[in-house]
């Protein structure tokens, strides 16, 4: 952070204190009853489990938005705790909500200020959507749905949504121009998808809202409903998006560059290292020719299951072609990756994969498989560096014998090593 233009830097730590600021003059509105704390307590576990669902694709989905605005579904929750809570516990909301994403979402692999920075800002998108609502229920607190009703309701309601929402993306977009000054300014928009995305979680939040001072019986199927969604529906649909290759369900080449690409940028921005895998089946070839093209796609689709059993929730496995594979793994260590491209190996040759041959059913076992292995910044700095390292290392462990694991060379003089069966 300490790196930051002074222009930057000051124009973040200004945003952050003016949030120090509303949530100080905003601690006493309201007082914090039993009730509040109920419903604290059951926003911030709606908030942790939604996360918990959809963490893999929201560490993609914030992957795909760099230079962007990030459309954070966690709006649902926090805005429901807007319209229920005194202010200090939609702080607590949002403070647990940002926390728990930086750690289990993202690993601590998203540069920390940027993450305080956006809570800062969805502070001061709650103080603005909460004056609204104050000065509409005539001076009143949260609760707030207590006190509107009807068309004026309504009115109160979607003003104080658009003020969470501008006050949010104005700032967020001004810091991305500042500290992003090559990027389009189109770029720096965002798309109008996300700002329907945020639409419709502040409609669901107001819908959570409503139920809890209402029906309160009701909320856990209205909280089952929003996971249901987003795993039954938003899923599928990112999964379309992300451009999957039909035989394995796994990301096609080019999406796994793209995402491969971001996550070095992330890597040189943060100082640590990424490994890439390049997994290659062994003798493949016989597999098709004995038993047929169709048993093949059978036999790479386990072979997929197998690389993602074994892999963390933060990599990305991609198909490369044929029957090869591709992992990335940001943030890890030699011990780490190469444990992980150990398992993937193991887990590889102990699949017995019941397939429709060309006769008759029948069994292909005995797979093996030789992965390269190379680390940024040791084995090269940039992708294709990274990749024709790996590649060169693929090709080692099939020379060597196949069935097993070579590094490239790197920085560091560690020799290549060799892991057999």
């Amino acid at each position: 952070m300490w790196s930051l233009p002074r222009g930057v830097l000051a124009y973040l730590l200004a945003v952050e204190c003016l949030a120090v600021v509303g949530v100080v003059a905003t601690a006493r509105l309201a007082p914090i009853t039993s009730h509040s704390l109920m419903w604290c307590g059951l926003l911030v576990v709606g908030a942790v489990a939604h996360l918990e669902t959809a963490r893999g694709i929201e560490r993609i989905r914030e992957l795909a938005a760099e230079g962007s605005p990030h459309a954070h579904l966690q709006s649902i929750w926090i805005f429901a705790g807007l319209l229920l809570l005194p202010p200090p516990l939609v702080v607590v909301v949002i403070a647990v909500s940002y926390a728990h994403s930086w750690v289990r979402v993202y690993h601590r692999r998203t540069t920390l200020h940027r993450k305080v920075f956006s809570a800062a800002t969805v502070v001061l998108g709650c103080c603005a959507a909460g004056s609204a609502l104050t000065l509409a229920s005539a001076g009143h607190a949260a609760p707030y749905l207590m006190f509107l009703g009807g068309p004026w309701g309504l009115v109160a309601l979607t003003v104080a949504a658009a003020a969470y929402f501008l006050v949010n993306y104005v700032l967020v977009v001004a810091a991305i121009i500042a500290t992003n000054p090559e990027t389009p300014g189109r770029t720096a928009l965002g798309s109008l998808n996300d700002a329907l995305t945020i639409g419709a979680a502040v409609g669901l939040g107001s819908g959570i809202a409503l139920v809890t001072t209402v029906r309160p019986w009701l909320l856990p199927i209205l909280m089952v409903t929003v996971l249901a969604l987003h795993r039954g529906l938003l899923l599928p649909q990112f999964q379309a998006a992300a451009r999957t290759d039909t035989k394995t369900g796994l990301v096609d080449p080019v999406f796994w560059h793209e995402v491969a690409g971001r996550e070095l940028v992330r890597a040189r921005r943060l100082g640590s290292m990424v490994a890439v895998l390049i997994i290659d089946l062994d003798h493949f070839k016989r597999v098709n020719d004995r038993y047929g093209h169709l048993a093949g796609d059978q036999v790479l689709r386990e072979v997929a299951n197998a690389i993602r059993r074994e892999v963390r929730g933060v990599d990305l496995v991609g198909r490369y072609g044929g029957e090869e594979f591709a992992v990335v793994l940001p943030g890890t260590n030699y011990e780490e990756f190469t444990a992980i491209a150990d398992r993937i190996r193991t887990d590889i040759g102990r699949l017995s994969v019941r397939v429709a041959a060309l006769s008759l059913p029948a069994t292909v076992d005995g797979l093996s498989a030789s992965i390269g292995a190379a680390v940024y910044p040791d084995s090269g700095t940039d992708l294709t560096a990274l990749l024709l390292a790996a590649d060169a290392a693929l090709y080692e462990a099939k020379d060597g014998g196949r069935n097993q694991i070579r590094l490239a060379a790197s920085a560091h003089q560690i020799p290549q090593q060799v892991q057999r069966p």
